[in-house]
């Protein structure tokens, strides 16, 4: 019996499954760079000399891996360390772990961190940002840009009103992983006047296959074409009746929202009235304020999800959600309570276990399932 080892938050969890019922396990791809190469890009790309202030998007182990390589640089060389920032709702995720003399504190616009007020305030997007900040993110597959960039990130972190924009602009009522949509360009245009640098991040489960640094409207256009060329697996014309789907990392199935990104670059591999066990831990919650609201009964404007009249962070997601439903059913194996996960139309399921056996049940005996051992950097098309 094959033992497929698959990443559930912070630990591994194991799925038995007969080798009568594996059709395959597809993991993400690309060729690693090692310390030296990571090295020689970060040297080339960064003045390490000036003051940086090291902005931390998001919370997974290629940032620190990269955070541990400049400081290790800086040290060698006699040369100061970054002062490193982070969002306060990562903030504590991101210190542990950072290499020992570090400084890190809350990122905070309106405190200190920019020349201006943020963009409720009177001041134009020059100055949001001080010209030393350096943003740095893990480049990600996306439903509603295409691709998730240090771009994106800024646009849904700081620009509501122009998000409206961008959800706007989607491609339709489905998502649209890999496919740069117009979407993107709304965030292109957001960062465009911000005098900053962005380092952007290529990786796979094994490592760090590449790393961009330039101004974060050029980075994302590298490494989306990067992303795309090593995550798709090309299915032909064959699409699968099961489907058990790990997001292959614990900052990927932190929270649901993000989590539910695993099974959009999937779905294109699903069959119809099939079935897709998702296992993310979501030690954060639903992530959202758009699928909290829903839980809750509470939708304060987020009922008219085709054509809204303002933006509600994540509200693609949860019409993602209902309209792959109509498609498949979704399972998941996760800590969310079980009254959220049925509200939202999934199974609740209590293990990697429970969710085979789910599909066995559902499917029958002799059903073959395809495990994505890496769903937040693999894309079925």
């Amino acid at each position: 019996m094959p033992e497929i080892w698959l990443n559930y938050g912070l630990s591994e969890v194991v799925l038995d499954i007969r080798a009568e019922n594996l059709e395959q396990n597809i993991d993400s791809r690309g060729k690693n760079l090692d310390d030296k190469q990571i090295a020689e890009k970060l040297t080339a790309g960064l003045d390490l000399s000036k003051p940086i202030d090291l902005v931390i998007l998001h919370n997974s182990k290629t940032i620190h891996k990269i955070v541990s390589m400049l400081f290790l640089i800086c040290e060698q060389k006699s040369l100061p360390f970054p002062k490193i920032l982070a969002d306060k709702k990562i903030l504590s995720m991101v210190k542990v772990g950072l290499p020992e003399g570090s400084i890190i504190s809350e990122f905070d616009v309106s405190n200190g961190h920019n020349n201006g007020d943020n963009l409720n305030g009177s001041k134009t997007n020059e100055s949001l940002f001080d010209s030393n900040l350096v943003f740095m993110s893990e480049v990600e597959l996306d439903g509603l840009f295409g691709f998730e960039t240090i771009s994106t990130r800024l646009l849904r972190r700081f620009g509501n009103e122009n998000m409206l924009t961008a959800y706007a602009r989607r491609k339709d009522n489905l998502p649209a992983p890999g496919v740069p949509t117009q979407s993107i360009q709304e965030a292109k245009k957001f960062v465009d006047g911000f005098e900053i640098t962005g380092i952007e991040i290529l990786a796979n489960s094994q490592g760090i296959v590449d790393i961009v640094i330039d101004h974060p409207s050029k980075t994302m256009d590298v490494s989306s074409k990067s992303l795309e060329s090593i995550a798709i697996h090309d299915m032909g014309q064959q699409q699968h009746k099961a489907m058990v789907i790990s997001t292959g990392k614990d900052s990927s199935n932190h929270t649901l929202g993000k989590s539910l990104s695993s099974i959009w670059n999937c779905y294109g591999g699903i069959k119809q009235d099939g079935l897709a066990i998702l296992l993310a831990e979501c030690m954060g919650g639903l992530g959202y304020d758009a699928l909290q609201f829903f839980v809750e009964n509470r939708s304060n404007g987020i009922d008219r999800l085709k054509s809204p009249s303002r933006y509600v962070d994540g509200m693609e997601s949860l019409l993602y959600l209902q309209e792959i439903q109509k498609i498949f059913q979704v399972g998941i194996v996760s800590v969310l309570p079980e009254h959220y996960i049925k509200r939202l139309g999934m199974v609740p399921l209590h293990g990697a276990k429970y969710g085979l056996d789910y599909i066995l049940k559902v499917q029958g005996g002799r059903q073959k399932v395809v495990v994505i051992s890496d769903g937040a950097r693999v894309l079925l098309r």
